[in-house]
């Protein structure tokens, strides 16, 4: 049953935004927080490359001596990522009291295989756009934010900037399933409830792109969503952007993989154009 929403810390200096888009939407959502610090960058001996005229004495030396090394950088790794849960999880109690229940979890291993390994129990994903590597990079994403998006099923907030609660969200909508689907969670989840919602529609104005967009405003307004639906010509990166800049919008939802113009962005180079690109959260539907 998918109960938790999972906040990945990593000690970067966007945790603390993680851990309060977690939060947020922990109470939204009505369930337990889970804080998770994964240990997926200790080196081992064995990627030492020993080529050339080496002893084998000598040889076995350095590798008793490596292991000793790695061992303490292991040790000392653990440390640190106790003390990015505990000093996160401080921050979530001074800051949403009203969150029941916050849990912290370590684990060792790939971050993509750890996040399938607890998928059933998760009903939202957040990560930070920058992971602990990629910071001195301006706005270039975290090297795992993609890999991430490709094998996780569940919906995934890629957050960047300082925590805001949102007041207002714009929903990318090209009539695909995909994106339909994305209607759907939008609408019958608690997380947007009583936010106003814009539905934006990137192609000519024609009656099929009109009959979709209309069928998406009316499906939110359903469950009570006051909506703005929009429907602009244009490039569908530069239009979504600019729009989401002038009217303010807190954050964007995109079903993650469709199958029309929107597809694009999320195979390849273009994953990382949109991501890199927008100034405010992106919430990835599959």
């Amino acid at each position: 049953m998918s109960t938790h929403t999972i906040a990945c810390v990593d000690g970067s200096s966007l945790s603390q935004t993680v851990c309060d888009y977690a939060a947020w939407s922990a109470l939204r959502l009505d369930n337990a927080l889970v804080l998770l610090n994964v240990l997926d960058d200790v080196r081992t001996p064995t990627d030492i490359d020993f080529s050339g005229n080496i002893g084998v004495d000598t040889r076995q030396n350095l590798l008793v001596e490596l292991a000793e090394i790695e061992e303490k950088r292991a040790k000392l790794a653990r440390r640190q990522g106790l003390m990015v849960l505990d000093a996160a999880e401080r921050h979530i109690k001074e800051s949403f009291t009203d969150l029941a229940e916050v849990a912290t979890r370590q684990r060792h291993g790939d971050l993509v295989d750890t996040l399938l390994e607890v998928e059933n129990e998760t009903r939202l994903l957040v990560v930070g756009k920058q992971g602990r590597h990629g910071e001195g990079v301006g706005q270039h994403i975290g090297h795992q934010v993609e890999r991430v998006i490709r094998a996780v099923s569940r919906p995934v907030w890629v957050v960047t900037g300082k925590f805001k609660a949102p007041e207002r969200i714009l929903l990318a909508y090209d009539g695909s399933a995909t994106s339909r689907k994305a209607t759907e969670m939008v609408a019958d989840s608690p997380l947007f409830k009583g936010i106003p919602v814009h539905v934006m529609m990137v192609g000519v104005e024609n009656h099929d792109n009109l009959a979709d967009l209309n069928w998406a405003k009316e499906r939110l307004q359903q469950t009570g969503f006051t909506v703005t639906a929009v429907l602009e010509p244009g490039d569908v990166e530069k239009t979504l952007l600019e729009y989401a800049e002038d009217e303010k919008m807190d954050a964007m939802v995109m079903g993650a993989y469709g199958h029309s113009r929107i597809r694009e962005f999320f195979v390849g180079s273009h994953t990382n154009r949109l991501l890199t690109s927008t100034k405010i959260p992106l919430l990835l539907l599959r």
